[in-house]
Parts: C-alpha cells; sequence; structure tokens
C-alpha cells in the first residue's frame, strides 16, 4: 500500500510534470517503484522522453525499462501501435528475453487473441513456473473474457504458491464479494489479517462480511472486529462506528436484550458518530438521530 508521503510526493511531481515543471523521469520511476497504474500519464510523458534523441540516451540503461514501461502503458491504453513499436526495439537489443517474450504474450492479449495468449503464457511458464507476473496475467485474462470461475480457479493455484501475496488475496475476496460467496471471501480477510494485522480495512472488511452472514456468532465477531477497525483508526472510521451499532441493535433482538455491554459500547459508538457529525456533517445530524432511533440507540 502506499504511505501518505509517497501519496503526496507523487502527487507533487504529477502535478510538475503536467505543468511542464519537469522530472518526468522522477514521476515514471516513482509510479513504477509504487507499482501503480497511471497509464495514461505514463504513455503521454514516457513517449515525450523516447521520442527526443538527447533524453533517451540520457537515460543510460534505463532506457529499456522505459521501453518497457511505456509498452505496458500503451497497451492498457489500447494504443497497440505503439506498445507493438516498443516491443519490436525490445525484440531487437534483447532477442531470446522471456521477459520480453512476456510483452509479446500481452500484445496478444490485449488484440483479444485470446487462444495465443494463453498458448504463449503457458509457454513462458513451462520455462519458469514461479514468474507471479505472468501467472496473474492469466488471471487478468480470465476476467477479462468474462470467466470469472476461471478466475478463481487461478488465483487459488497462484495462491498456493504465493501465499504472502496481499493484493492476491484481496482481489480474490472482491471476486468472492461479487458472487455473494460470503464464507470464501471471509477466510481471505481471515488470511490478510493474519499477515497485516495493523491494516484497518482488512478488519473493516472482515466485519462487513461478517454482518453480511449473520447469526449471533458472527454478529459477535462481526463488532470486534468494528472495534478493532475503531482502535486502529484512533476512532476516525465512522463506517466502522455505524458497524458497531448495527452489530449492537442486531444481537439485541436475538438475545431480547439480555446483553447489558452491548448497551454500553453502542452508546459510546452512537456518542462518537453524533460528535463527528457535529463537526462534519452538522446538517445531517437530524438523520444520523433516525437511523440510531431505528436502531433503539436512542
Amino acid at each position: 500500500m502506499v504511505s501518505k508521503t509517497e501519496e503526496s510526493l507523487l502527487r507533487q511531481l504529477e502535478n510538475q510534470v503536467e505543468n511542464g515543471g519537469g522530472g518526468a523521469w522522477e514521476y515514471l520511476s516513482l509510479v513504477r517503484k509504487l507499482k501503480l497504474r497511471r497509464s495514461d500519464k505514463v504513455l503521454k510523458h514516457g513517449l515525450i522522453l523516447l521520442n527526443d534523441p538527447k533524453k533517451r540516451s540520457a537515460l543510460g540503461p534505463d532506457e529499456w525499462t522505459l521501453y518497457e514501461q511505456v509498452a505496458i502503458a500503451a497497451l492498457d491504453c489500447q494504443c497497440l501501435d505503439v506498445g507493438k513499436d516498443c516491443i519490436k526495439v525490445l525484440q531487437k537489443k534483447f532477442p531470446d528475453s522471456k521477459r520480453v517474450g512476456r510483452l509479446e504474450a500481452m500484445l496478444l492479449e490485449a488484440k483479444g487473441s485470446w487462444a495465443e495468449a494463453e498458448k504463449a503464457y503457458t509457454s513462458l511458464l513451462e520455462d519458469n513456473a514461479l514468474d507471479q507476473v505472468i501467472s496473474m496475467r492469466r488471471v487478468a485474462m480470465a476476467k477479462a473474457r468474462g470467466d470469472i470461475l476461471g478466475a478463481i480457479d487461478w488465483l487459488n493455484k497462484y495462491l498456493e504458491i504465493f501465499m504472502a501475496d496481499h493484493d492476491a488475496w484481496r482481489e480474490l475476496a472482491e471476486i468472492y464479494l461479487s458472487l455473494q460467496m460470503y464464507k470464501q471471501a471471509a477466510f481471505c480477510y481471515e488470511e490478510l489479517i493474519l499477515a497485516q494485522p495493523t491494516i484497518p480495512l482488512h478488519h473493516l472488511a472482515y466485519a462487513d462480511v461478517l454482518y453480511t452472514i449473520g447469526g449471533l456468532e458472527n454478529l459477535q465477531t462481526a463488532k470486534k472486529y468494528y472495534a478493532s477497525t475503531i482502535e486502529l483508526t484512533g476512532g476516525k472510521n465512522t463506517r466502522a462506528l455505524y458497524g458497531v451499532c448495527l452489530c449492537t441493535s442486531a444481537i439485541a433482538q436475538l438475545t431480547k436484550g439480555k446483553n447489558n455491554e452491548d448497551k454500553e459500547i453502542s452508546k459510546l459508538a452512537a456518542a462518537a458518530l453524533e460528535k463527528d457529525y457535529k463537526q462534519i456533517s452538522p446538517d445531517k445530524v437530524s438523520l444520523l438521530g433516525s437511523a440510531l432511533k431505528t436502531m433503539k440507540l436512542q
């Protein structure tokens, strides 16, 4: 995940480059380092550097890295001719490179030549079964073709090898959620929490899934993870505060209001919500009051 400092630097460089203040290479390098998707801007500013012989030669060996970056951005933007030209330059420089071979397969994929692209990816994986990029390209290709079950299958196979890939777990969870496969999504978020216990978004997403599944045990666990989200964010997560109130209300209905501890927690969450709304959106305080009354928290 991108830190606030990195995000600020990126925004600063992006504004600088867009306004003609220079620093294009630094901006492109940061986008690549942070693994961000800024394809339109990478294509625009990357081509400016590549089309200027002086600027291109000043890059030294990084020239080839830029060709690769621009090729991928061009494919992403469906500028296939530009992508093809960049790949040709790299093919000439590195005729037997598997990395260039991967770009060739991506070009086939961008053209919609699914069978040829699949054949190319399979061949590359036979040479290196641990190539993460190619494995994830197969996932992306399955999603592009509308084969969601195929994407799930490829992601599960990928995660059997690369269990520490947090982005892959998150992507799999989102696919499961889109199919309303909540128990499977919950498992993915459990893996993410184990790997990154201090990321509040994982706790929040897990709580949302458990609340959606419902049942007393799931609601009690969801309330705990909403509470941990509140703790990790210093009490600044409105969704988690609402979550505590909703869980408490649902638990009260199931237990017929026998749990006094839940009442105290819900009162604290409701008070925090009212305080936040008065500061940030005072015109909506009455709507909040109506919602809390519906949950019998006022």
